[in-house]
């Protein structure tokens, strides 16, 4: 869906974007992260055709964003950090102006605006003006109208900020349907915990470098597991045990709980687990340890190896 070829932006006295390059496939919800000022908003306002790089290439779904800005931006919506809403329209004015902006067919936006309505749950608020919403209904909004006109790409920086729990999870259930109906999304985020449960992609700046890319967060790309066991009373030789099992490496112990990595696939795992259990080491727990974001990002800026 995307391609980005050598960019290169610059403020005063910063580089900001330090010649990256990089691929997101189409289908896919990308979880950018990053520290305050990585690069995260230049990166996303580059690719939504706002500013223009220094240098370098990008493509959106095969249309260069330099040379057709209005093509590309007719294919994409971006929700900004700070975004501005009309206070004083109501959802149903505020959607339709936006859809006219975007120059939907004029005879197509009543039926476009309560798709998105119903999409975002504001059913009950449609005739309400703006400036009487709770913030989380304000960033439905907002990402309303970033979708109005139906992209195929959707750009969200910081969707979350400020969101109570509950909203959250409104927010999370929204992404995932729009995944669902086919939208690639990128979503910067310092909530890290969160683009868990939605993000199936990660790429990581810092100082304008990527520093991580081409991430599943899924486990697709290395059939390489981490593995739990916890056991009621490990026996004094429980390393010397568990090594000597085809398909075990780098054990540790912590307490009662092994930890270890497995290159099986999933009926190894389970011929594994017949044979701790005849094994007789009093097996409490037997589970695989997923990384998320957070601790991929940690490991990553570290400087330690990531493994998914």
């Amino acid at each position: 869906m995307i391609k980005v070829e050598n960019l290169i932006y610059e403020y005063p006295r910063k580089l900001a974007l330090d010649n990256i390059s990089f691929t997101i496939p189409k289908g896919s919800i990308t979880a950018l992260v990053g520290a305050n000022g990585a690069g995260k908003t230049t990166l996303l306002k580059c690719l939504a055709a706002l500013i223009a790089p220094f240098s370098g290439k990008i493509l959106v779904n095969d249309i260069d964003v330099l040379k057709s800005p209005r093509a590309c931006q007719h294919m994409m919506g971006f929700l900004p950090d700070f975004f501005g809403l009309y206070d004083t329209l109501t959802i149903e004015q505020s959607l339709s102006y936006f859809a006219l902006a975007r120059k939907v067919d004029a005879n197509k936006i009543p039926i476009r605006v309560k798709e998105v309505v119903n999409l975002l749950n504001l059913n009950e608020k449609i005739h309400e003006k703006i400036g009487n919403l709770s913030r989380g209904m304000r960033q439905r909004v907002g990402i309303g109208q970033a979708m109005i006109h139906d992209p195929s790409l959707l750009l969200l920086d910081e969707p979350a900020a400020g969101l109570d729990p509950e909203a959250r999870i409104a927010l999370k259930d929204l992404f995932l349907e729009l995944n669902r109906q086919g939208k690639t999304l990128v979503v910067s985020s310092h909530i890290l915990a969160e683009l868990d449960q939605y993000a199936s992609d990660l790429l990581i700046l810092k100082d304008g470098k990527i520093v991580e890319h081409n991430v599943s967060l899924k486990g697709e790309q290395n059939i390489e597991k981490n593995i739990c066991i916890e056991l009621l009373e490990p026996p004094e030789n429980i390393l010397e045990i568990i090594s000597s099992i085809n398909g075990i490496l780098s054990p540790k112990i912590q307490g009662n709980t092994i930890i270890f990595k497995f290159d099986g696939n999933v009926i190894e795992q389970n011929l594994l687990l017949k044979k701790l259990i005849d094994l007789n080491l009093n097996l409490i727990q037997f589970y695989v340890k997923v990384e998320g974001v957070q601790e991929q990002y940690i490991q990553t800026i570290s400087g330690n190896t990531l493994h998914v």
